[in-house]
């Protein structure tokens, strides 16, 4: 397999022709965030994805999401993460995991299907959700925004294969920008986090804290997603109240709880209640899930994909007096632990024998150093603004290696933010005490 060092690359597109010996000309498409240059391929925008595909990587993707929720739901306070983001930067390493690596990376994230069908179904989840919201309005009254955007930044000189370039380049519209991370980390990582902020209209800052690049870094593989989007039915902020908010721990706080009487998808069980929101365009929702009073440990732990499925299967419309409390936070976390936890340290330096030679043709050569991600959330009367960000830090390895009802979200609570149509868990997160 052929491959190709990246400034080699850059001559080759300038001439349109596959030759060597040339002077690097001028970068190709420099927006400021490093030189970028395209694999020969361009992104397929019409992908043909059998709808049975489409199905199971959507259930994949839920069945992680809530994988990762089991694992992250022992951290304290609040939650917020995006497992799109954190499944669709991981794919794109995954693009370049072999053997072992590949086998484990695949069962943790819930990947059942072979690779050259895996990564055209991304695609077209990726194309499909950024078609939504035409014509319709944000929280901020200004338009609907749901802006999912993939980068893969590269050292210069390194020989990285040219399948592994088409492959992204194909299904991820990521080029390759070329950063120096052997002679500049800190400029390199600088200039990944202000590109983070840019496409996340500057909800998510510093990303990629001092440290994580290294003089050993390769590769670094990004994902954001900003979303932007006005209710459906927008609460009136004269109706907002100063409210109690029962706490855990048997403490009560006050809150900003937002009001109103509307009609709205609803169900409960004997452990819970739950409420739809859907936002203006009708295409995407927040769902909420409120467990009985004593149970929200025990709800919580139930809580996997078939357990979602239930809740939404038993939702019906009804007249509802909600109540739910403005809230706005932020979460990181570094998931390369978990991550191994969950089933695949061989992805991860000094965990195992890496296998990313896909990427650069090498056996055990490169390994993933960090998996970091930051989300953000904001909810008020007019809609909801959420942000996320991943990065995949690939380093060089120094050796191989009926009536009325009732909600009242006046104690802690789980959220989601999901496409209707295709499935996708966009967002999900848990509020135990509502902030500003």
């Amino acid at each position: 397999m052929k491959a190709f060092n990246c400034l080699a690359i850059a001559c080759l597109f300038a001439l349109g022709m596959m030759t060597t010996g040339c002077n690097p000309p001028a970068p190709p498409d420099d927006d400021g965030f490093g030189e970028v240059v395209k694999s020969e391929k361009s992104r397929n925008t019409r992908p043909v994805v059998d709808q049975m595909d489409a199905n199971e990587l959507s259930d994949g993707n839920g069945a992680f999401a809530f994988d990762l929720y089991q694992s992250l739901r022992t951290e304290d306070g609040d939650l917020f993460y995006s497992p799109y983001s954190i499944s669709i930067a991981l794919a794109m390493a995954y693009a370049g995991a072999r053997g072992q690596t590949a086998e484990e990376m695949a069962d943790t994230l819930q990947f059942t299907l072979p690779a050259d069908r895996l990564h055209p179904a991304f695609n077209a989840l990726d194309l499909e959700l950024e078609s939504r919201g035409e014509g319709a309005a944000g929280a901020d009254g200004g338009v609907f925004r749901l802006n999912i955007a993939n980068a893969m930044w590269g050292q210069r000189d390194f020989q990285f294969l040219d399948e592994f370039l088409d492959t992204l380049a194909e299904n991820y519209g990521a080029g390759m920008r070329l950063l120096d991370f052997i002679t500049d980390p800190e400029g390199s990582r600088v200039t990944i986090n202000d590109w983070v902020s840019d496409r996340t209209e500057e909800r998510i800052q510093n990303l990629i804290p001092e440290g994580a690049i290294s003089t050993m870094t390769r590769l670094v593989l990004t994902n954001a997603v900003y979303f932007n989007a006005a209710w459906l039915r927008p609460f009136e902020e004269d109706s907002t109240r100063d409210e109690t908010f029962h706490l855990l721990d048997g403490g009560e706080s006050t809150v900003k709880m937002m009001s109103q009487v509307e009609s709205f998808a609803y169900g409960e069980g004997a452990d819970y209640k739950a409420v739809e929101l859907p936002y203006d365009g009708g295409e995407l929702s927040m769902v909420i899930m409120l467990p009985a009073e004593g149970t929200f440990e025990t709800f919580e732990a139930s809580l996997d994909a078939d357990r979602l499925d239930a809740v939404l299967a038993g939702l019906s419309m009804h007249q509802v007096t909600l109540k739910l409390p403005r809230f706005e936070y932020e979460s990181e976390f570094s998931l390369a632990d978990r991550l191994a936890a969950m089933g695949m340290p061989s992805a991860f330096c000094g965990l195992g024998p890496t296998d990313f030679s896909g990427i650069d043709g090498i056996v055990g050569n490169l390994c993933i150093s960090g998996v970091l991600h930051k989300a953000f959330v904001k909810v008020n009367e007019a809609g909801t603004e959420a942000a996320a960000a991943t990065a995949v830090i690939i380093d060089a390895t120094a050796a191989p290696d009926p009536d009325i009802a009732e909600f009242i979200a006046d104690r802690p609570f789980i959220f989601l933010i999901r496409d209707i149509e295709t499935r996708t868990i966009l967002f999900i997160g848990r509020v135990l005490e509502p902030s500003e």
